[in-house]
């Protein structure tokens, strides 16, 4: 029998669109700051550059892509429900898998192009004699799940879309094992613990604080361990099975986002002094360092889905903001390769690093948005290719 505060149906929740939206689009204004980044190895560079840009982007990545994973673990819950796992995972290979084949065929070489164009003024190679080196890849699970290596091949940006894919075969064979009984029993018993002010604060952070500090942090998989991500994924799967969760992240919010505030600023200081590199070395600085780094992730999640949540507009329709819920996925597809683009010309201009940095943001938007409207969401085979569900 389902218990009373399970979640029966695939409610719509306004504030995780917009949080998405939010996180995918703020992407652009993200990496077109690290064309302007000191320390990090962008594929364009700006011949003038600041560290203010390392330090402002840790406001975005202590939350921004958890929230993603997170988020993409309550959906899980909701279709697995809805479509039984066979189901979910056609699905999930369908929207995720052939986005990921397509894109990877075609656009996501370009930054990595114009990265060896950028470093070497003689380097000639067109793109399609490029890509005969890009393809030159080897099969290999060392760094699983990316198992498609090779000097120049790279998922890029798309590194999420292999996580989020490769999450979901894992899970569902532990959806389908698992006796219904026993995780609703399992569900019962988290639901009735986080009752208690500060249970659902605490438990979850305390698996990412060991992640980050016996993992390390992945500089090219936006500052977090993949296997964080995982964990992220798994909260939200939980998450969505009962009310129970959804209240008390409501509840706790305001003290999460104090505490969140506090330890993201004490791992800025250790990350800032800790020397070598904080992201890998065993350390006790550094060790003590991801490990608050990891649990500040949480609490941010925590203030940021609890302050934003208004049970009173679950029923409300999507509105207007359908067409930009449903151009995520594509507009996440589409930004770097034309974000690169974009820069590796804005910088040959000179511009002061502000105009610049302005002029790549404004760019990139009119073509990101003129390309998706105009050739993905209009046809039924741009559409399957990019991702998206039939209008």
């Amino acid at each position: 029998m389902a218990l009373s505060h399970e979640v029966t149906v695939a409610q719509r929740r306004p504030e995780l669109d917009a949080i998405r939206l939010f996180v995918v689009l703020g992407l652009v204004f993200f990496h077109a700051a690290l064309v302007f980044d000191t320390r990090d190895d962008y594929y364009v560079k700006n011949p003038h550059t600041t560290e203010a840009v390392t330090y402002l982007a840790g406001l975005g990545v202590v939350w921004a892509m958890p929230a993603l994973f997170l988020i993409a673990g309550l959906g899980t819950w909701h279709s697995t429900r809805r479509r039984g796992v066979r189901g979910f995972l056609g699905e999930r290979l369908l929207r995720l898998g052939v986005p990921l084949v397509f894109a990877t065929l075609t656009i996501i070489p370009v930054p990595q192009w114009l990265q060896l164009k950028a470093a070497d003024p003689a380097y000639d190679d067109s793109y399609p004699r490029f890509l005969l080196h890009f393809f030159d890849v080897h099969l290999s699970v060392s760094d699983f799940p990316f198992i498609v290596q090779g000097d120049l091949f790279e998922t890029g940006h798309l590194w999420f879309v292999v996580l989020l894919l490769a999450f979901s075969v894992m899970l569902a064979p532990l959806v389908a094992w698992l006796p219904g009984e026993r995780a609703a029993r399992v569900r019962d018993a988290a639901a009735r613990a986080v009752r208690r002010r500060g249970v659902l604060l605490v438990l979850p952070a305390v698996p990412l604080a060991v992640v980050g500090a016996l993992l390390g942090m992945e500089e090219d998989y936006a500052g977090w361990s993949r296997w964080a991500y995982l964990l992220f994924f798994l909260y939200g799967f939980v998450l969505a099975a009962d009310d129970r969760f959804r209240a008390a992240m409501r509840r706790d919010a305001k003290v999460a986002a104090v505490i969140g505030v506090l330890l993201f600023g004490a791992a800025g200081i250790g990350l800032g002094t800790a020397g070598g590199d904080p992201f890998t070395d065993m350390t006790a600085h550094a060790v003590l360092t991801r490990a608050i780094f990891g649990a500040a992730g949480w609490f941010w999640l925590v203030a940021i889905l609890g302050l934003l949540d208004r049970p009173s507009g679950e029923s409300a329709s999507r509105g207007n903001g359908g067409y930009l819920a449903a151009a995520a996925l594509p507009i996440y597809i589409l930004h770097q390769p034309i974000l690169v683009t974009v820069a590796y010309f804005v910088v040959r201009w000179h511009l002061p690093m502000l105009v610049g940095y302005l002029t790549i943001v404004v760019f990139s938007f009119v073509i990101i948005f003129a390309v998706y409207d105009l050739c993905v969401r209009r046809t039924r085979v741009t559409r399957f290719l990019f991702g998206m569900r039939r209008p």
